[in-house]
């Protein structure tokens, strides 16, 4: 039997289009809308922002987020499961380029 190959790439990679020099188009998502007023507070671990926004997979949310124009990076922290077993679980943050794009795009909103 044959080994699965190991997969590389990072699903939730912010896209290498996104520069800190592109505008953020903006979102009248509620999920969108919730998610940011969250990372805008603190960081927050993916399982919180599955709870905040309302959805089960916030990394997709994440990386619509970056297709309109931010960052979002994730960090990822060393942590405990439920079982007491190491894992590293993902954070995402607002960088201060993310801050002045959402300050710009929040300020042009009617």
């Amino acid at each position: 039997m044959k080994n699965a190959p190991i997969q590389t790439t990072n699903e939730s990679a912010p896209d290498k289009a996104n520069s800190n020099t592109n505008k953020f188009t903006g979102t009248d998502n509620p999920r969108h809308l919730r998610a940011i007023t969250a990372l805008m507070t603190r960081p927050q671990r993916r399982e919180h922002l599955d709870a905040v926004a309302g959805c089960s997979n916030s990394p997709e949310l994440i990386a619509e987020l970056r297709r309109r124009g931010l960052d979002l990076p994730c960090e990822r922290v060393p942590d405990l499961d439920r079982d007491g077993m190491p894992i590293r679980r993902g954070v995402y943050y607002l960088l201060s380029s993310d801050r002045r794009k959402l300050s710009r795009w929040l300020s042009g909103r009617v």
